[in-house]
């Protein structure tokens, strides 16, 4: 790695891009690990580019030359009108590095070089192949060196060889503050927790749900972390002493307080995962009582949720749900939970509906859970399913509605 001044990093990606055939791609750490130094004078230099990025974030620096790529989509590209998105299951979307969404230049946020490597810090996720896939072909690689980065251990270490330009910058990491649960959420989340026994595996990840079910198995002990993200919650599991002390917490992503950043900083029970690992259905299985918890926009009276598209229009994607969903199911005492409430508070509307009209993200839930209740899904019939939702998981004003409907799919 050579450490060099940003014009100059900025001189050497564009020159390499000029020589190219096509406009480039450009791969960037997303959620909350955006190098944005780095990342804005570069894309500035480019007068057309693919930028791809998970979970895109609002301050992306992109210009009309710019064609937002991604296959989950964040607020950033969200309703962008250039947005490509790739449909893609998180487990795979490594292989896609070294095929089709190969990279021609890849721009990543980590660590100051010790002992010849550098660390990746929060956000591992899909970069390490995104690093393999430019070494293989001879793109470059450019890493913002921040020394406010956590050091952290598994997958987010690599080597300096395996990055061509190092410009050091030092900025604050962005933080994340979650707003607490509101009561359907705190509702949810405890039946949800109710679930949950002592040494089972959570999906921990982000949101009002998954930080009421935390809130509600700070009593447990023995619990193990196996997810593609975590936030707080898992450091109040922490300092609950719920936690496996004997089993590292291990993710793909991290974001969340400055207090979470210092604790995973040389932390070596948090191992960060590439995502192929960590969200590999397969991998998933291997760990005892999974406990997947997803939520979604709708579910149907067959259990098929769509957490995708709102219409035609893409909101997110398919992320870990998929594979999470499959890996837990088939987790030794695992289950996969789908939490929602039963109104959509924005749109005004039921998200217990008769049948999808857009396209299922997933499906075969262990049981989908809204504040009126749990709807258990697995083991029963397609008639029970329909039944145990309309009775415990749909809003009582559309439940008539719902058996009208019921009745007209065969399902009662």
């Amino acid at each position: 790695m050579l450490v060099v001044e940003i014009d100059q990093a900025v001189r050497e990606v564009r020159e390499h891009c000029a020589s190219l055939s096509h406009p480039p791609r450009v791969v960037t750490s997303g959620n909350f690990a955006t190098p944005l130094t780095v990342l804005g004078p570069v894309l500035a230099e480019l007068p057309e580019a693919r930028l791809h990025a998970l979970n895109a974030q609002r301050d992306l620096p992109v210009h009309d030359g710019i064609v937002p790529e991604t296959t989950f989509v964040g607020p950033g590209f969200r309703r962008h009108p250039r947005l490509a998105y790739v449909p893609c299951r998180l487990s795979m979307v490594p292989r896609l590095f070294h095929g089709p969404l190969a990279p021609d230049v890849v721009v990543v946020h980590t660590t100051v070089p010790h002992s010849g490597r550098v660390s990746l810090g929060l956000e591992v996720n899909v970069l390490p192949a995104a690093i393999e896939a430019a070494r293989e072909r001879g793109a470059v690689v450019v890493a913002q060196l921040n020394p406010r980065m956590p050091w952290t251990f598994g997958d987010a270490e690599i080597s300096i060889e395996d990055v061509d330009l190092g410009v050091e910058v030092d900025v604050a990491l962005t933080t994340h503050v979650a707003r607490a649960p509101n009561d359907d959420a705190r509702l949810i989340g405890s039946r949800v927790a109710a679930e949950i026994g002592d040494g089972a595996t959570l999906q921990a990840g982000i949101g009002e749900v998954p930080d009421a079910t935390i809130a509600g198995v700070l009593d447990r002990r023995g619990l193990r972390v196996w997810t593609e993200m975590f936030s707080d919650g898992v450091l109040t599991l922490e300092k609950a002493g719920a936690l496996d002390r004997g089993t590292p917490v291990r993710t793909s992503f991290v974001f969340g307080s400055q207090e979470l950043y210092d604790w995973v900083d040389d932390n070596p029970r948090v191992r960060m995962l590439r995502t192929e690992t960590t969200n590999s259905p397969a991998a998933i299985a291997q760990q005892p009582a999974m406990t997947s918890i997803n939520t979604a926009l709708q579910v149907d009276l067959f259990d098929q949720a769509n957490a995708s598209r709102i219409g035609a229009r893409i909101y997110s994607g398919f992320g870990g749900q998929t594979d999470f969903t499959v890996g837990a199911s088939h987790s030794p005492g695992g289950r996969a939970f789908m939490a929602l409430r039963s109104w959509h508070p924005r749109a005004d509307v039921s998200t217990i509906v008769p049948m999808v009209d857009e396209p299922v993200t997933s499906f075969q839930h262990g049981a989908v859970v809204t504040e009126q209740g749990v709807a258990w899904m697995w083991g029963r019939s397609e008639r029970e399913q329909a039944r145990n939702l309309i009775e415990h998981a749909a809003h009582p004003s559309v439940r008539d509605d719902l058996w009208e409907e019921a009745r007209e799919l065969g399902l009662a």
